[in-house]
């Protein structure tokens, strides 16, 4: 009988450790997910406008999946890039950097090799980070990836071929970064299997370019490459339910500067520097909500360490937005600022933004701002071009080709959304001229931007043929890259964040 009592206690006891240690068990494993790192997706577009998604107020644009994303996340009215130029742009993201600070402040330059990406950090802290698309950054932002495929035959025509796949074959006991980056909607553009989404004739065409048959086709298939976008994030979004990723996953969706149209890329208005921007995390939000605060493209940086509670070195001149994703209505930039350097055309131009007034200073106004090669190289530039000779051109329409421009511009963004009616000699708006003057001056010094005494110069002519890749017109400064900005400072030492 004793021992028969004695062998039911030890049954009871091994019993209750058993529960003890289940319990326990549940108890750390919900410990763990609730600390589980958040997994982070950017989806960069190539060349596309703030206003060209249909979340923006754009009724034209197909774009389902991205106005999904927004309906349940966070849109951004007033996110500024850095500068209106590629690559320079996409290393400003990467390095939390404005681009004279990152010694790359021209297109098709890289900057030094010891530089630190935030997808590096992330990489560090045990994530796997994984970039597919268009990349061009330099080898400073390879040594953040643990898989670099910037092939172009392998990611297809718009760059998103490797995304889905990408998704699927990622190691499963880590949280993931991926930085999917598109072709789209950069020209040349082809034939795709949206073609024909967007109708010519139902378009509305911008005040400031000529309502004609050959603008209207270039805005739809501008448009069907931005659709092509969007179908593909929708298919990364089904292939992160199906793997229950979806609610533990932040996801931006955002461009790397303007449409590729006269009037936008590289130019420092808002059709060039203003991005679309949407932050989509079910675990931290929990319904839409409108960000009106100026937010700037070096700010994301910080912001993602920050969500993935991850050191924020002092590299980066960004500071994190972490709290006005949790407060929305809260102000976070007092300013925003951006540069204009080489991009094809000899250029050096600065901006400053507040909430209301845009201000550029420009050291190069004997030239006009017709845009990059490819812009001046489209169809929509032949009508316009068309529309000047026959002299039905309108003000605005015209406001391209001016030679020579004013040095200083400043706008009213309440009043004139365009950026079209230069207020900079107006003794009403004195105080605020003086005002961004003085804050843009010392963003100049305290950055350590220089202006070089020998400029890199155009490459090729302001006036070309009809688009033709192989035989562009080149100058006699082709391929002569000059002094970048910032060089005689070392601004690439310097991590000053300037006026905030």
């Amino acid at each position: 009988m004793c021992i028969r009592d004695s062998t039911n206690i030890n049954t009871m006891k091994t019993r209750n450790i058993f529960k003890l240690l289940f319990i326990l068990f549940i108890i750390i494993s919900c410990a763990n997910f609730s600390e589980k790192k958040p997994n982070i997706i950017i989806f960069i577009a190539d060349d596309v406008s703030w206003d060209d998604i249909g979340c923006y107020g754009n009724n034209d644009v197909v774009t389902p999946n991205i106005d999904a994303l927004a309906k349940n996340g966070l849109i951004f009215k007033n996110a500024y890039l850095t500068t209106s130029s590629c690559s320079p742009s996409r290393n400003s993201i990467l390095t939390g950097r404005y681009p004279h600070n990152t010694g790359a402040a021209e297109l098709h330059t890289e900057p030094p090799v010891e530089m630190i990406s935030f997808a590096e950090l992330l990489k560090d802290d045990g994530y796997y980070t994984l970039q597919a698309g268009k990349f061009h950054m330099g080898e400073y932002a390879k040594r953040g990836f643990d898989q670099v495929n910037e092939n172009k035959k392998a990611n297809g025509p718009g760059g998103e071929k490797l995304w889905v796949e990408s998704v699927k074959n990622r190691p499963k006991s880590k949280p993931f970064f991926m930085w999917f980056a598109s072709y789209d909607a950069h020209r040349v553009w082809g034939d795709n299997e949206f073609s024909g989404t967007h109708n010519p004739d139902l378009i509305k065409v911008p005040e400031y370019l000529v309502d004609g048959d050959l603008t209207r086709l270039d805005l739809a298939d501008y448009y069907d490459e931005i659709t092509r976008f969007d179908f593909h994030i929708g298919k990364v979004i089904s292939e992160l339910k199906a793997q229950g990723e979806y609610e533990n996953t932040l996801i931006i969706v955002m461009a790397d500067n303007g449409r590729p149209f006269p009037h936008s890329k590289t130019r420092l208005n808002d059709q060039g520097v203003k991005t679309p921007f949407i932050i989509h995390y079910p675990e931290l939000l929990k319904e839409n909500n409108v960000v009106n605060s100026l937010i700037s493209s070096i700010d994301i940086a910080p912001t993602l360490l920050d969500i993935a509670e991850i050191e924020i070195k002092d590299n980066f001149q960004g500071k994190s937005f972490y709290n006005l994703i949790k407060n929305p209505n809260q102000k976070f930039r007092n300013y925003v600022f951006a540069e204009h350097n080489w991009h094809d055309y000899e250029s050096y131009q600065r901006m400053v933004r507040n909430d209301r007034y845009l201000y550029i200073v420009n050291s190069r106004p004997e030239f006009p701002q017709e845009g990059p090669l490819d812009a001046i190289n489209s169809p929509t530039y032949i009508d316009l071009k068309t529309a000047q000779k026959n002299n039905t051109i309108t003000k605005i329409q015209a406001e391209i080709f001016i030679q020579p421009r004013q040095a200083e511009e400043l706008y009213d963004l309440s009043n004139d959304p365009y950026q079209f009616n230069n207020l900079i000699s107006s003794e009403k708006i004195e105080d605020e001229y003086l005002l961004l003057k003085n804050i843009l001056n010392n963003w100049i010094t305290e950055t350590g931007d220089s202006k070089p005494i020998q400029i890199t110069k155009d490459w090729y002519l302001r006036e070309q043929e009809p688009f033709n890749e192989s035989s562009l017109l080149k100058t006699e400064f082709h391929g002569i890259r000059e002094e970048m900005p910032g060089k005689s400072t070392n601004a690439v030492k310097n991590n000053n964040k300037g006026p905030f």
